[in-house]
């Protein structure tokens, strides 16, 4: 199995990645992808870009090299309600929204419990802006499993597997493994992402690839394992790149 597209990648617009737009582009167009989502983070996030940074990626083409651009963001929960920081006059006319939770974002002094992090994931399978539910698999963040991944489902959420969390969230692989059997089990959608953050990152999503193979994960629950699946994918949340 292979990824025709990488959905979760940083420019150093979010200042703690290291590459532009094209470094990424290019990238895709050399790992043989035929479509790239940028999805720099929120504005909750240290660092992240300013307002106009959004409000301005109209301006991107919807094709260069070859390469099929999706412009996004990746929103950060920002309390156990499921609030995301979406702001909605910068990213209305955005592609694709990822929902994530950092430590480095949330703004509630609350201890995160399972109970806490369960309903914080209810609420946003029921949010219609989020496509996908990014790197869920970190401990600190544990949520009931069972109960919520049938409604990432039910709420046409791709549940992420996310390659970087092999290299930066090595206490999280042991979760992003039970996650993906429940999808499996649930036959809920994922999509593979590298959540890349350097240029040489892009496509490269082989840790995560060979988690869902040891697994016997089918490849037709995985969105971006073909072209056709993609697209469809796309058609689904009006998304229309290639008209």
């Amino acid at each position: 199995m292979r990824i025709i597209a990488d959905t979760h990648c940083h420019t150093i617009a979010s200042t703690h990645a290291y590459s532009t737009w094209m470094e990424n582009i290019h990238a895709a167009k050399e790992a043989g992808l035929s479509y790239l989502a940028i999805t720099d983070h929120g504005p909750t996030m240290p660092g992240s870009p300013g307002r106009w940074y959004f409000k301005n990626l109209k301006i991107i083409p919807r094709q260069v090299e070859g390469v099929f651009l999706l412009t996004g963001v990746e929103c950060n929960v920002v309390d156990f309600d499921g609030t995301i920081d979406y702001v909605e006059d910068e990213h209305k006319n955005l592609d694709w929204v990822i929902a994530s939770i950092h430590s480095s974002t949330l703004l509630t002094k609350e201890a995160p419990t399972v109970e806490s992090c369960t309903n914080a994931w209810l609420q946003i399978a029921k949010d219609p802006r989020v496509c996908v539910i990014g790197h869920c698999g970190q401990p600190k963040f544990k949520f009931d499993y069972e109960r919520v991944i049938p409604e990432f489902g039910r709420g046409g959420k791709l549940v992420e597997i996310n390659n970087n969390s092999f290299h930066v969230r090595r206490d999280a692989v042991i979760n992003c493994r039970e996650i993906a059997l429940l999808c499996k089990k649930h036959g809920v959608r994922v999509i593979v992402n590298t959540d890349s953050h350097f240029a040489t990152q892009v496509g490269h999503a082989g840790l995560a690839l060979k988690m869902l193979d040891d697994i016997g994960f089918p490849e037709e629950l995985v969105v971006n394992s073909s072209v056709e699946r993609f697209r469809q994918y796309l058609k689904e949340r009006n998304i229309h790149l290639e008209d």
